[in-house]
């Protein structure tokens, strides 16, 4: 397992979603945490640095994964926030290892699965497979809400294109996953307070599925905020002060 920290602070982790690692997923936000938290940035397998022989992906997996990183990174529970993939394997930490989670943060993510979203998953893989080129350019009308894009422009949306990240062969191993994780046994479980965050313009994860989140977590909050999927590119402020509040209270 790969990962950075930096900060000062009881540990913040943040896991990242599907085909990023962490620091192209949050490395724009952890200005914002760096002087009250040390921010642990962990790859999972399929992301960054960290590697493993071919094959399918589980949510057993990556959540092993997450967990020893946060026994190596910190002597004390820590705040765990997860976002779309990350958020279900962020979930799965808190109701399988209770001890080592003070505070969790689910963004954008699902219960089990969703018809509408396995349809989605099925188009990505299929064009992960046969045109990088056009799957690149679906994620961003897909990722994005109607009126973020517009208000970029013409020009705003081809440097949005030419700037994205590259697709890489973990991605397919972390959409495969993305159609079959399923929570629901594991979140009555959870104890930790918990924050669920859906997206109300999210194409990927529709907001239904991060209520039903909220719904089957005892005692958890629950926000919308006004964006597509991508909400860390499209609202990162509002999303860092939806966390902050949260933490910090």
């Amino acid at each position: 397992m790969h990962y950075t920290t930096t900060g000062q602070g009881p540990a913040l982790v943040l896991v990242a979603g599907t085909g990023l690692d962490a620091h192209t997923n949050y490395g724009h936000l952890t200005g914002a945490f760096t002087d009250r938290r040390t921010v642990v940035l962990p790859d999972y397998t399929g992301s960054g640095q960290t590697t493993e022989p071919a094959g399918p992906l589980s949510v057993p997996m990556l959540e092993a994964q997450i967990a020893a990183v946060i026994e190596q990174a910190a002597d004390e529970p820590v705040d765990l926030l997860g976002y779309s993939l990350g958020a279900v394997v962020a979930a799965a930490v808190a109701a399988l290892h209770p001890h080592l989670v003070r505070r969790l943060v689910l963004v954008a993510g699902w219960p089990g699965p969703d018809a509408r979203q396995q349809l989605c998953f099925e188009v990505w893989q299929r064009l992960e497979r046969t045109d990088h080129d056009l799957f690149a350019r679906f994620l961003q009308l897909n990722c994005f809400s109607a009126p973020f894009l517009s208000t970029l422009g013409e020009d705003g949306v081809a440097q949005l294109i030419a700037g994205a990240p590259p697709i890489t062969e973990g991605m397919g191993r972390h959409i495969d996953l993305d159609g079959r994780a399923d929570l629901r046994e594991l979140l009555p479980k959870i104890t930790a307070p918990t924050l669920v965050i859906g997206l109300t313009r999210d194409q990927v994860v529709p907001v239904e599925q991060a209520r039903r989140l909220h719904e089957a977590i005892a005692d958890s909050r629950f926000a919308e905020i006004d964006s597509g999927h991508l909400v860390v590119f499209e609202r990162p402020q509002e999303l860092v002060a939806a966390v902050q509040d949260f933490l910090f209270d």
